[in-house]
């Protein structure tokens, strides 16, 4: 077992070292606000909502890369209506520079808005590198999804790694967040043991209200029971107040094992903001290797 001063080490030098962020099109002031807490270079995802139009998701993308860090835009499968509407997309990224890192992800919509059921089929298109996309990720659920079978998970992420290596695209897992880190850890060993060596980002929400992290779990399907709550730092019967994942963070780091885990890194789901979160981390980075 790793002592508490080691991991909280292996935290800031390891864990850390290139953490990325998510933000919305709508958040482009917020990123004005928070840009000098954010290490340059560091990869911000920008998320494909749909109450957001192309005009606002590409102007998000260009507002990344113009203050100094690495646009990795979302392409929700499910939301695009059409061949000709990917390809839009994809070109406006392309010409702004901004097209070579995409995160891929089925959407949120029960049936399709058009041809593209899954990333799957997104990536096995050919677009992607037809518009000079270069890394591509891709989703994982170390606590399962709340509308689809585990044994489909599975098959889905050794499908998604296998087009990746048959299309000559790098790529990369993003997790869903949860609050117990051994539930991840045993899921990403059992990745490695799959023989899928992508590289996994563990998601993580930054710091955040009480009721609006719970919220956010109910709706992903991430465990909130007492005792899971209870290691996080959370109370499940008083919702005032904000939590930040200190703990889980140390719990990461004292289970990880660079031997069975592989290339592992920390994605900060923004839910208090891109500020906040971008402050804790610095914060939180300092205190670590102090």
């Amino acid at each position: 077992m790793t002592s508490l001063s080691t991991a909280s080490a292996a935290v800031g030098t390891s864990l850390l070292e290139d953490f990325s962020l998510e933000m919305t099109g709508k958040d482009v002031p917020k990123l004005e606000e928070a840009r000098h807490t954010i290490p340059p270079g560091t990869r911000i995802n920008v998320t494909f909502l749909g109450n957001e139009n192309l005009r606002m998701r590409l102007e998000a993308a260009r507002a990344v890369k113009r203050l100094g860090f690495v646009p990795v835009p979302h392409i929700s499968a499910r939301r695009l209506g059409s061949r000709a509407e990917f390809e839009e997309f994809l070109d406006g990224l392309r010409a702004d520079g901004t097209c070579d890192n995409v995160f891929t992800v089925g959407g949120d919509p029960a049936r399709p808005e058009g041809p593209y059921e899954d990333s799957l089929a997104l990536i096995e298109s050919g677009l992607l590198q037809e518009y000079g996309v270069r890394d591509v990720g891709v989703s994982g659920y170390p606590e399962g999804h709340p509308g689809i079978a585990e044994d489909v998970l599975w098959t889905a992420l050794r499908e998604k790694d296998a087009a990746l290596a048959v299309q000559d695209l790098d790529g990369g897992v993003i997790t869903q967040f949860g609050f117990d880190a051994d539930p991840v850890l045993a899921w990403v060993e059992r990745v490695r043991d799959q023989g899928i060596a992508l590289p996994v980002r563990v998601g993580v929400p930054g710091p955040a209200g009480v009721r609006r992290l719970l919220s956010y779990a109910a709706r992903f399907g991430v465990g909130t029971s007492a005792s899971i709550a209870r290691k996080y730092g959370l109370s499940i019967t008083n919702l005032v107040g904000t939590a930040g994942p200190d703990r889980f963070l140390h719990a990461l780091a004292e289970g990880y094992d660079p031997a069975r885990h592989g290339d592992m890194k920390i994605h900060f789901y923004t839910f208090g903001g891109l500020r906040a979160t971008a402050e804790w981390v610095d914060r939180f980075r300092k205190d670590s290797t102090a």
